[in-house]
């Protein structure tokens, strides 16, 4: 069997190899983007190992099934990048990995915010400095604060725990509650009109696209915390921009962009970035950005590698995988 890895970093390739090179799967890592132009580098593979930014739309999936791949890996839990279903109908399985540390997620989404409200990464620039005065940092206490969780599957939930550990009051809205939890859902609507601070755990599907939007500006609380560490897209980012620069909004946080594509996990330090909505929030004193860092633990990444590599052996052998995406 033969893997090609695409968008693969040093990260990847040193918590794969490991795993593969005492095997008799061939395997080769590429650091470009799966794409039309890209796709032919699958040439001879059984299947392609991919990421969140890789683009496998109906032509990619063309090019892969001529070339006679049968396997799509996402070493990753969303698949809204993959047209799965036209996939299968070329014979092509994809599997992807539902839960490799939902932990590591819903943490960095508590440090974001953490840092955002108390200042930390100000403070931190200051002291390099060593300005040690305390002008402009004054924060606000999370405790007693209400939060608007949107998504409460494994990520949300543990987030909803750390947030109770805070003293937080904890508000929800799911398309599809889960039982026992010690929590209050309310519709849409009312998360936002609640919510001291609002955070996004969920997939990006159609009907989340832009679940919020210019219209969602007049229903959030005035100085309300935006919280995305899951799809950019779910936030429609002129209409975040809009809520910071019209002070409707008191802070985002976010870990994904909705054209993030383009540069996230590249240095772009030396370029002149061409999205001007992504260089006005960078710019704002109030957002912090990360470049879709959540998932990037040891645990996560060990977790990551195994399940891909059992996910690709299983559909290889052609025996049951419990993490296809059909």
């Amino acid at each position: 069997m033969k893997i090609v890895f695409f968008e693969s970093k040093s990260y990847d390739i040193d918590v794969f190899e490991p795993k593969l090179k005492d095997t008799d799967i061939c395997y080769k890592f590429y650091d470009t983007r799966l794409d039309e132009d890209s796709a032919v580098l699958a040439k001879g593979a059984d299947a392609v190992c991919v990421f969140v930014n890789d683009v496998v739309n109906r032509k990619v999936i063309d090019i892969l099934s001529q070339l006679g791949v049968k396997i799509i890996a996402l070493r990753c839990a969303g698949f809204n990048n993959v047209d799965y279903k036209y996939a299968s109908s070329k014979g092509i399985m994809v599997a992807r990995v539902p839960a490799y540390s939902p932990y590591a997620v819903a943490e960095h989404a508590m440090a974001l915010l953490m840092t955002s409200t108390r200042k930390i990464h100000k403070a931190y620039i200051r002291t390099r400095d060593f300005n040690f005065s305390l002008q402009g940092l004054t924060g606000f206490d999370l405790y007693g604060k209400t939060v608007g969780v949107i998504g409460t599957g494994k990520i949300g939930k543990i987030f909803i725990n750390i947030c109770k550990g805070f003293g937080m009051n904890v508000i929800a809205y799911d398309k599809f509650p889960s039982e026992g939890l010690d929590i209050t859902y309310k519709t849409l609507d009312e998360v936002y009109r609640e919510s001291d601070i609002i955070s996004f755990h969920c997939p990006l599907t159609e009907d989340s696209l832009h679940m919020f939007n210019f219209g969602t500006l007049g229903k959030i609380k005035p100085g309300a915390v935006i919280i995305n560490t899951s799809r950019g897209a779910l936030i429609d980012a002129d209409a975040l921009l809009e809520g910071i620069k019209t002070k409707k909004i008191g802070a985002a946080c976010l870990d994904v962009y909705e054209e993030e594509a383009s540069y996230f996990y590249e240095d772009m330090s030396q370029s002149i970035i061409d999205d001007d909505t992504l260089s006005r929030l960078i710019s704002m004193p109030n957002v912090i950005v990360t470049s879709h860092q959540a998932f990037l633990t040891k645990e996560a990444l060990e977790n990551i590698a195994t399940t891909t590599i059992d996910n690709i052996n299983k559909l290889y052998a052609g025996e049951e995988c419990a993490n296809i995406v059909t």
